[in-house]
């Protein structure tokens, strides 16, 4: 069987459950006060708005030829309904954008055409920060539609488009409710074309209905429009949005209703072969340059409109943007966000059970590794494969598979990961979820003490009369999970339980908690509390506090106001008074929190926050907070208390030189900490921007001091929208590394694109060489 369930089991779940349930009730009173505090919190009025929730609105079938253009004067669009009347989102929510926008929609048996006119000063310069594409939104004049084709409310897809057709596109999941509900890595092919008159500019979108998964037998879709006019700071929506929620929320979008029923995509097969040369020199260790090609094979197979199976074979992440790196001076792992293509689409079926710490699969654990220097190396992906999407109405599964290659300087063998996840929509739009993560190393057979094993598959045990070395073989992770999205986006939450299992432990391997946010105009809540079992174990997770606490309860409580002055330059303001903590298993308290800030935004986009933070810590193991690699500083056991002050400004985005600056002051441990950070930008609209991003650290403790300085300039350079240069340099003394990454992209057709990669790390203290690479590699986008 593949899960070896032991006697008793049942009545652990029982008892887990119940102290789950018992802990939850801790809400309760939180959830009380936030209720009667918001009694009599009276939303702005929208009786005059003509543009409400589920606003009903009709797509019908075009019969002539749509040519982007920037001309909507086909027939076609001539007969489209004609969406109008956005209201605004931002900074306020109580009239009408300064220029509106009209969007119009038709299809035929291959595209969903998308059409806009924005109505603009044109004497004005639209803002744009260069021709790449998938811009950031908040920094970018833009328009773009946000489709929920499942009616689900939950779950879709954004295609956006600037001033200067510039492409930007991407995946929502939770509804939209959040700004981290959209995934901007996710790539696909569609077209657009922009053109500037005197008073508007008119954008045109064709997308291929093989593009995107959606449900054709559903009766209606979600839809919505949303505007960013950043050069008169205003975000307008189709839908009437109250300020405090996202104006392309899927709880804020109109019914798309079809003449026809959308068109089956028919036969959808796409192939996204890749040739790749690679050549490596390592001075650090003595290897001599070395020089490989390599091809593979990367397929996306519609098995319906709404479900989808991807399949790689050999992949190869080259071209993927260097991560960016920060100093960590927490005891903690720092979570980088997963860039590979392979792993972004449906995403968040794989990636959001439990709470973010606590996350039982973190895709980057697979074809990554830490070294027994603490360097990350890549593990060869042999092949991989995932399916995933929509079954019925209220269904979403997801199923993936992928083996990594042996790994000998590592001390890795082959090792196979499966992910399988089914999802229940219940409600309007909240859902369940069930899942299982597996991790299988394979061929293992008894340990060996004369071979050399990766630190991750190594145990040591008791026999009953010594201690001894036994392999890892397997690690597994079952769970459910119960996210609440009400139809109103006041409330939300997420509530879970998840179980693992290995060779080594049977009991206390648990991890269960919930969260829980209400939000209003004027006053918003939110509280989380959570507990890791000691034996808990989720290797292909990401659940950093467990490798400092060894089991623990955490959790957390925030509250916030916002006030909205009718005149003067603030657009909102308001404070907020959050409280964290950590106990051990045996209710030792190790770290409380308590936080005060106020937030100011300005009409100017210039943002302002004052923060002051009060921290106990109780060490529950030996830590050095200037080198935790190095002698031991600190014992287990010892407290530290101290105070600290933040402050941040961030100037008006909408100006040529932008920069943000923080600061910090206060206490650390038995010494004190100063630290300043932040970015200057400079953009050469619309061919690129220069950024540099600082951090610096000054540190005195009682037993020493130190100084950490990270600078990385960025140089974006876009010579049109399908030849892009970027080079970032990354000087970071706490790690003594500089690191450089220049990469040319030239995308010759749609997600099709040639890439040159050249990659070097030198020592911080000397400059000299440690590694280099030169990637050369070719991708073609394949339509069968």
């Amino acid at each position: 069987m593949l899960f070896n369930l032991q006697d008793g089991l049942l009545r652990t779940y029982a008892t887990k459950f119940f102290c789950f349930t018992w802990s939850m009730i801790r809400f309760r009173t939180f959830i009380l006060i936030s209720f009667c505090l918001s009694v009599g919190d009276m939303e702005e009025a929208f009786s005059q708005v003509k543009n409400k929730q589920g606003m009903e609105f009709s797509i019908k079938k075009t019969k002539s030829t749509i040519k982007l253009d920037g001309v909507i004067d086909e027939e076609g669009w001539q007969n489209a309904a004609v969406a109008t009347n956005f209201y605004l989102n931002f900074p306020v929510d109580t009239m009408p954008p300064t220029y509106q926008t009209e969007a119009r929609l038709t299809f035929d048996e291959h595209f969903f055409y998308v059409s806009f006119v924005c109505y603009d000063n044109m004497e004005k310069p639209n803002i744009v920060q260069s021709l790449r594409r998938d811009f950031d939104f908040e920094l970018n004049d833009n328009i773009g539609i946000y489709i929920d084709p499942y009616n689900d409310h939950t779950n879709g897809f954004y295609f956006l488009t600037t001033p200067y057709n510039v492409q930007g596109e991407g995946t929502v999941y939770g509804g939209g409710t959040m700004p981290d509900s959209y995934n901007s890595n996710w790539d696909n092919k569609w077209y657009s074309f922009v053109k500037r008159y005197q008073d508007r500019w008119v954008a045109e979108m064709a997308i291929p209905f093989k593009s995107f998964r959606y449900n054709n037998k559903v009766e209606h879709w979600n839809v919505t429009f949303m505007r960013n006019d950043l050069k008169h700071n205003q975000i307008s929506s189709l839908i009437a949005t109250p300020i405090q929620y996202m104006g392309s929320s899927f709880a804020y979008a109109g019914n798309l209703y079809w003449d026809e029923p959308a068109p089956h995509p028919g036969a959808n097969i796409s192939l996204i072969p890749y040739a790749a040369n690679v050549t490596n020199r390592d001075t650090e260790n003595g290897i001599p340059t070395s020089s490989t090609t390599a091809i593979g094979l990367d397929a996306k197979v519609a098995v319906t409109p709404a479900l989808n199976l991807d399949l790689t074979v050999n992949p190869d992440f080259s071209n993927v943007e260097v991560d960016r790196q920060v100093i960590n001076l927490t005891r903690f792992e720092y979570q980088f966000p997963e860039r590979r293509t392979f792993f972004l689409e449906n995403s968040d079926l794989f990636s959001t059970p439990g709470y973010p710490d606590t996350r039982p699969f973190f895709s980057r654990r697979i074809g990554l590794v830490r070294d027994a220097s603490g360097n990350l190396q890549k593990v060869p992906i042999a092949y991989g494969a995932r399916l995933s999407g929509k079954i019925g109405k209220d269904w979403r599964i997801g199923v993936m598979n992928l083996q990594t290659k042996k790994a000998e300087s590592l001390g890795l063998p082959d090792q196979n990961y499966t992910v399988a996840v089914v999802q229940r929509q219940i409600f309007s739009r909240s859902n369940i979820d069930f899942f299982v993560v597996n991790k299988q190393s394979l061929g293992l057979g008894q340990y060996d003490s004369t071979k050399f094993y990766h630190s991750d598959l190594i145990r040591t045990v008791w026999n009953g009369h010594d201690s001894t070395k036994k392999l890892n073989l397997y690690n597994r992770v079952i769970g459910a999970d119960f996210n609440l999205f009400t139809k109103s986006n006041r409330w939300g939450g997420d509530f879970y339980y998840h179980h693992s299992f290995d060779d080594f432990n049977t009991n206390n391997n648990y991890s269960y908690g919930g969260f829980l946010n209400y939000s209003t105009r004027h006053f918003s809540m939110m509280a989380s509390n959570y507990s890791v079992g000691k034996n808990y174990n989720a290797e292909v997770g990401f659940v950093p506090a467990q490798a400092v606490y060894n089991g623990f309860i955490g959790g957390f409580y925030r509250t916030e106001g916002k006030l909205y002055p009718k005149t003067g330059s603030i657009t909102n303001m308001g404070p907020a008074l959050q409280f964290d903590y950590t106990q051990l298993l045996n209710q030792i308290v190790t770290d409380r929190s308590v936080t005060v800030e106020y937030n100011i935004n300005f009409k100017n986009t210039m943002r302002i926050q004052a923060q002051g933070r009060r921290v106990f810590q109780l060490l529950p193991m030996p830590y050095n907070p200037i080198d935790p690699m190095g002698t031991v500083a600190f014992q287990t056991g010892q407290q530290f208390e101290w105070n600290e002050a933040n402050l941040q400004f961030n100037s008006d985005t909408r100006k040529t030189f932008r920069f943000s600056a923080r600061t910090s002051a206060g206490n650390y441990y038995n010494g004190t900490k100063y630290g300043i950070g932040g970015t200057l930008s400079y953009r050469y609209q619309p061919y690129g921007n220069i950024t540099v991003t600082y951090d610096y650290q000054d540190i005195k403790m009682s037993y020493g001091s130190a100084k950490f300085l990270l600078v990385s300039p960025r140089i974006d350079l876009t010579f049109t929208d399908k030849l892009f240069f970027t080079t970032i340099v990354q000087y970071n003394d706490r790690y003594n590394n500089v690191g450089l990454n220049a990469r040319f992209q030239w995308r010759f057709k749609p997600a099709s694109d040639f890439f040159i990669v050249y990659t070097e790390n030198y020592f911080s203290d000397t400059f000299a060489s440690r590694n280099r690479a030169l990637v050369f590699k070719l991708t073609y986008w394949l339509n069968l």
